[in-house]
């Protein structure tokens, strides 16, 4: 059984400027995504960073918040957090997917994400990855924001590209 397991967790970066995160959460089954938002400001507080959270309806609303406020504002990383639980219908499928892909997409444009939104089959399995004091995954996500912020950092000011450059100093 997975909870059984010991994971190797990557130590916090350190950082010579502090982070700002936004939290956007859906807080759908607001006590389980209470203890994600707990976690997740804990982890971003413990590397000396500050986080603001905002609320959307659901899960699917949570990546275009996060695109919103890479085009409007100045957070260096966003934490996706919310929670779905299988139902009777294939919304859950929709909705796990969706999220998740739009997610991915926004972090391969270059947003720092970590991406905490829940997907299990029952509240009991949301209860335990929730619990800060358990599997803590609001805390796990905001780490993830945290490490990808560290890299952006690190490689800012290198500049590769894809295809054709044109040599500095040449007159095309």
């Amino acid at each position: 059984m997975a909870a059984n397991e010991q994971h190797y967790t990557l130590p916090l970066p350190v950082f010579d400027k502090p982070v700002k995160i936004l939290i956007v959460v859906a807080p759908y089954y607001k006590d389980i995504t209470d203890q994600l938002v707990a976690g997740a400001q804990a982890r971003v507080a413990a590397a000396g960073g500050t986080s603001e959270v905002i609320e959307v309806p659901g899960a699917l609303e949570i990546p275009t918040a996060i695109a919103m406020a890479e085009r409007l504002s100045n957070y260096d990383g966003h934490v996706a957090l919310g929670c779905v639980i299988r139902g009777e219908t294939t919304h859950y499928d929709t909705v796990c997917n969706d999220s998740s892909r739009a997610i991915t997409l926004l972090g391969l444009q270059g947003a720092c994400i970590g991406n905490g939104i829940l997907t299990v089959e029952n509240r009991a399995q949301a209860e335990v990855r929730a619990e800060v004091a358990g599997q803590d995954k609001g805390g796990g996500a905001a780490a993830a924001a945290l490490h990808l912020i560290a890299l952006a950092r690190r490689w800012s000011g290198a500049r590769k590209g894809i295809g054709f450059r044109v040599e500095e100093g040449v007159r095309v």
